[in-house]
């Protein structure tokens, strides 16, 4: 009898061992599957004349442009969401609002959607620079800030992800000297040859008309670094095209961030871009069009074209089939200007990107009156992680 209770006891102990096995191959099975998440940038043209004026708009809950871009976002919804042109506060509270009063409210049968980490980066945009950047005569205008701008804030970006934020280990390059990029544009007069900004000035001058983040973000275990910045436009300048060559050395950091560049040193002093083997996007409005438009092509050409980068070339979510082949790709229109690629999504290429779109519905089409919210348009591709190494 008692052989028998022992024998019982053995197999019910063997039992579950069993089921505790199979648990743990399941879930190692399970983290070894390919994650596949939805990435997006978004300029959304949220900026006011004074510093605060987005917010109190924000605040009723019930602002047209708002609703609308959160239809597109709700329609969407991505996993990590880059916003361009959104007012940064210290304390992210214009980017709160919109998420909570926005963002999480469903409405007309679409789910509200969550974005628990928020990361508004700091911006050079009306930062003043105790110079006179433009050479009016005058110093204390909008452009003579370090980033063009009428307060503290304007024309920033942010970070809403429904994955975690490494919060502690963000690289931000707001301070970065422009004349310590390797290969710097400095601008000259072509007349004369000569630099547009003296010694002193150009020793000075931040590179970043925003900022240059490396945001890293962890996806179930695994870390993807948000990549992100917005460059300057590349017009509202003189012959000496100083934004023009503001906006081609911008982008083309990316490049050296992602050759480990010893010349790139954060904002903390710490030297070096991104490890070989790091999964990362590059996002953006980035304000040049690698074929038509007013930028240097070069810089965002040599992007697309590096060997650590893949170009998802997305296309627009329409079905009319009335838009011409060589305008599936843009991503914003300028009105009379026309119609560019601006906005950029860009993954590492050890993810497998699925799909690549932007929202630009044809007349009639759901959500066609959303996108007037904007010049630009929300662009995503949904990518599959590599698996854990």
């Amino acid at each position: 009898m008692n052989n028998m209770k022992s024998l019982k006891s053995a197999i019910s102990i063997f039992l579950v061992w069993l089921s505790m096995c199979a648990t743990q191959a399941d879930n190692t099975a399970r983290s070894e599957q390919p994650k596949s998440i939805r990435i997006a940038t978004y300029n959304v043209s949220l900026y006011g004349k004074v510093s605060g004026a987005v917010a109190d708009r924000l605040k009723s809950g019930t602002d047209k442009q708002a609703k609308s871009i959160a239809a597109i976002i709700q329609t969407v919804r991505p996993d990590i969401l880059l916003l361009n042109e959104i007012d940064h506060d210290p304390d992210a509270k214009t980017v709160k609002l919109l998420r909570d009063s926005y963002l999480a409210i469903g409405k007309d049968g679409r789910e509200g959607i969550d974005y628990p980490y928020v990361y508004s980066a700091a911006s050079n945009t009306g930062v003043a620079s105790g110079m006179d950047l433009d050479r009016s005569g005058r110093s204390g205008e909008p452009a003579d800030a370090w980033g063009f701008g009428v307060y503290p804030g304007q024309y920033a970006f942010a970070v809403l992800s429904r994955y975690p934020i490494d919060v502690d280990a963000i690289r931000t390059f707001q301070t970065f000297a422009w004349s310590k990029l390797p290969g710097a544009l400095r601008p000259t007069l072509p007349d004369t040859q000569a630099f547009y900004y003296s010694d002193e000035v150009w020793d000075a001058l931040r590179l970043s008309s925003k900022n240059h983040v490396d945001v890293p973000v962890d996806v179930n275990g695994q870390t993807v670094h948000v990549l992100a910045c917005h460059p300057t436009p590349p017009v509202f300048d003189g012959p000496e095209d100083r934004n023009g060559c503001r906006n081609h050395d911008e982008i083309a950091f990316w490049s050296h961030y992602l050759e480990n560049s010893a010349a790139l040193v954060d904002d903390v002093g710490k030297a070096g871009g991104l490890p070989q083997d790091a999964t990362f996007v590059i996002m953006g409005d980035l304000n040049s069009d690698p074929v038509d438009g007013g930028s240097r092509p070069g810089a965002i050409r040599t992007l697309l074209q590096h060997k650590r980068v893949i170009d998802p070339l997305p296309q627009r979510v329409s079905n009319s089939g009335s838009t011409p082949k060589n305008e599936q790709n843009d991503t914003a229109d300028f009105g009379n200007v026309g119609e560019l690629r601006v906005d950029y999504v860009l993954p590492s290429s050890d993810l497998k990107v699925t799909e690549a779109k932007v929202f630009w519905p044809a007349t009639g089409q759901k959500g066609s009156d959303w996108i007037h919210a904007s010049d630009h348009r929300l662009v995503w591709i949904d990518a599959t992680l590599p698996t854990t190494r």
